[in-house]
């Protein structure tokens, strides 16, 4: 049984929206996307993309599939889609030349996640009072701290934070990151965009799970704090989060 919250805002800054997000709770899949592009062709890109991506998994042979590898197999040929779509669009429409999309999209079956990623938007998981990142951004900043040039703490207020080494919709072809993790009752599995954890810090995050934890709070008002906690914070970006509590 799964309980599931969601919530996405323009923040206070932005004039649009380039985040979208989409739940699909009968297949129990669950997206958030992150635009980039001039003008609004980022709102474009991260729309496009989670439009091919439900419209996959909702016609294709999703429930057909069992093992790590057919799960895995299959959203493979559905982020091929949608890099395509993306791609094609931003090829052919000067307007929307250059856009693309972060990625982050979880199935869950039987117990486990299947995570799939491309670009910085993120993927955690909460379990017994404390937070895990599940998912690696694909950032300059993050090649930096893996070569050792920087730390991790150094990353945060760094001049070039906000480049991705990876999106979708970027490139003719694309590969994802995929992780697969165990969930346990009581787990809390959390997306969310740069706009929610570029403003309120992972320790905070993991304060604000446990009072969620601890008030049997419903996850769509812990998405809404969340949001409302990001705006308090500057609300710089646009802000997404999807909540599922085992």
């Amino acid at each position: 049984m799964l309980q599931i919250g969601f919530k996405c805002n323009r923040g206070v800054v932005r004039k649009n929206n380039e985040d979208a997000c989409f739940v699909i709770p009968n297949k129990d899949v669950y997206i958030v996307a992150d635009g980039v592009g001039g003008n609004n062709s980022g709102e474009i890109a991260s729309g496009t993309a989670v439009e091919e991506l439900a419209a996959y998994v909702k016609a294709g042979e999703l429930d057909n599939c069992n093992t790590p590898e057919e799960i895995f197999g299959f959203f493979t040929k559905a982020v091929d889609v949608a890099n395509k779509k993306v791609f094609d669009i931003s090829s052919q429409d000067p307007a929307c030349r250059g856009m693309a999309t972060t990625l982050v999209m979880t199935y869950i079956h039987q117990g486990v996640a299947y995570l799939t990623n491309i670009g910085d938007s993120r993927a955690y998981l909460f379990r017994n009072g404390r937070l895990k990142r599940i998912t690696k951004d694909h950032t300059y900043v993050n090649e930096l701290i893996d070569q050792g040039v920087i730390t991790e703490k150094e990353a945060e207020t760094h001049n070039q934070k906000n480049v991705i080494t990876k999106a979708l919709g970027a490139e003719p072809a694309i590969e994802p990151d995929f992780y697969r993790v165990g969930l346990a009752e009581g787990d809390i599995m959390l997306l969310c965009s740069d706009g929610l954890y570029g403003e309120v810090g992972e320790d905070r995050i993991q304060e604000m799970l446990k009072a969620a934890i601890a008030g049997d709070m419903k996850m769509n008002d812990l998405c809404a704090d969340f949001v409302d906690e990001a705006i308090l914070a500057g609300g710089r970006d646009n802000i997404t989060v999807i909540a599922i509590r085992i």
